[in-house]
């Protein structure tokens, strides 16, 4: 990522600072007694409805869930389909936590976005997109003859 693509919070749409915002209060849900790891996550549909998702752990470590994955599934078991943004917002002090491979992929399913990552503090967010997280994505078609 290059420095252009760090912003100011206070210089992004209102829609974004607010998503933003739901993704820290969702990050306080976190069920992460393992790794004491908070994420949270905010998703912003189509028609401008919210989900948000927080990660949830379990001793069995594979059946945890990351909290972009938990938006999704919010969302996905609501009809949502079409999907505009997401905010990401984690612990680190130091560094920007973005989307895990696992969630990446998934987010891909539903087509490309604007991913927006954020430190607990706001100062900085870093903005890319889907494409950018997750060059070389499996592509979804119609198409059901393997050819």
């Amino acid at each position: 990522m290059d420095n252009e693509d760090v912003k100011k919070a206070h210089e992004l749409d209102c829609q974004i600072q607010n998503l933003l915002l739901k993704a820290t209060e969702a990050r306080e849900f976190s069920y992460s007694p393992y790794s004491n790891f908070k994420v949270g996550a905010a998703l912003l549909c189509q028609d401008d409805s919210i989900y948000t998702g927080c990660n949830v752990e379990n001793s069995s470590f594979t059946v945890g869930t990351c909290a972009e994955r938990c938006a999704y599934f919010k969302a996905i078991s609501e009809g949502k389909r079409k999907f505009k943004a997401i905010a990401i917002v984690a612990m680190q002090k130091k560094w920007f936590t973005p989307p895990c491979g696992a969630c990446r992929q998934l987010m891909s399913e539903f087509g490309q976005l604007d991913v927006y990552m954020t430190k607990p503090r706001h100062d900085d967010v870093l903005v890319s997109d889907l494409k950018r997280l997750l060059p070389y994505q499996f592509e979804v078609t119609d198409d059901k003859t393997f050819e």
